[in-house]
C-alpha cells in the first residue's frame, strides 16, 4: 500500500504541483487548504508524512506543526514545511514547534522527494 502524504497549502496550484510530484513517485495524497482543515483531518486519520505551507488563513503551518505534535499518532510523523519563508528566525520557530525539515519554494521535485526519502 502506498504511503499517505498530506499536503497543506492555500494555493490550489501549489497543491497540484506537490500532488503531481508525489503521485508520480507512487505516494497517495490527501490535501487540505489550511492548517485547520489539516488538523481536523489528522485527528482521525494518521498520515505517513505532512508537507505544509507556513502562511495560510485560519491556521498557519507552524501552529499546525505544534498542534499535530500534540496528537499521539503524529508525535513521530515527519512534518515538512514547504514555504517561501527563508529567514533563520522562521526556520527556528518551525523547528521549535516540531518541524522535521524546511524546504523553500519554489521547490525542486527531486529535492522534495529526496528529503522525504530521508525522513520516511
Amino acid at each position: 500500500m502506498a504511503r499517505l502524504i498530506m499536503t497543506v497549502d492555500d494555493s490550489a496550484s501549489m497543491r497540484e504541483m506537490v500532488r503531481a510530484t508525489l503521485t508520480s513517485a507512487g505516494y497517495a495524497v490527501v490535501e487540505a487548504v489550511d492548517g485547520q482543515e489539516a488538523l481536523d483531518y489528522a485527528r482521525d486519520n494518521p498520515c505517513d508524512l505532512v508537507i505544509s505551507d507556513v502562511n495560510m488563513p485560519r491556521m498557519d503551518g507552524i501552529t499546525l506543526v505544534h498542534e499535530l505534535r500534540s496528537l499521539p499518532h503524529y508525535r513521530l510523523t515527519p512534518l515538512l514545511l514547504l514555504t517561501t519563508e527563508s529567514s533563520q528566525e522562521k526556520k527556528l520557530e518551525g523547528k521549535r514547534a516540531g518541524a522535521t525539515g524546511w524546504i523553500v519554494k519554489p521547490f525542486n521535485p527531486e529535492q522534495l522527494l529526496a528529503t522525504m526519502a530521508r525522513v520516511l
